[in-house]
């Protein structure tokens, strides 16, 4: 019986393997900026970037999560979030991650890139979601899929 793609386990998996390929990297150029998008100006934390297969289409759908954690300074919160990066950087259609906070407000932002729009509804709807959101302040999460920008080409 095949495995759930979408299942923390199958990402775990798919995840270690992509690493043992050496698709897996943590660019440092955006790390430090300040961007601009459409809901204020963000401080880049971190960037994860999965190398696509050969002759593979750009992505085309961005899921944009905003939230607030609860009982963690935003400095705790960039180190624990490198723990579910391999349940989630395995997901199907899994592209980039750009890990993102407002200074002013202390909200933190991720901007993932997906292969389809398909790929980022799946996600939305996962157990990562869930995960985020049983870690912020009630209320606080709000998230979109939109058209992947070319913002970060």
């Amino acid at each position: 019986m095949p495995q759930n793609p979408y299942s923390p386990f199958s990402s775990f998996i798919h995840f270690i393997s992509l690493a043992r390929q050496g698709k897996v990297r943590f660019p440092k150029g955006l790390k430090g900026t300040r961007i601009r998008l459409d809901d204020g100006e963000w401080l880049v934390l971190r960037e994860l970037v999965i190398s696509p297969e050969l002759n593979s289409p750009e992505p085309e759908a961005v899921f944009r999560p905003r939230f607030h954690i609860k009982g963690m300074s935003a400095r705790q919160n960039e180190w624990f979030s490198w723990l579910p990066i391999p349940f989630f950087a395995g997901l199907p259609g899994f592209r980039r991650k750009l890990w993102l906070l407002d200074p002013a407000s202390g909200d933190f932002s991720g901007y993932y890139e997906w292969q389809t729009e398909s790929d980022a509804n799946a996600y939305a709807q996962s157990f990562a979601m869930r995960f985020m959101t049983a870690r912020s302040i009630p209320g606080s999460v709000s998230a979109r899929i939109q058209n992947c920008s070319a913002l970060f080409r």
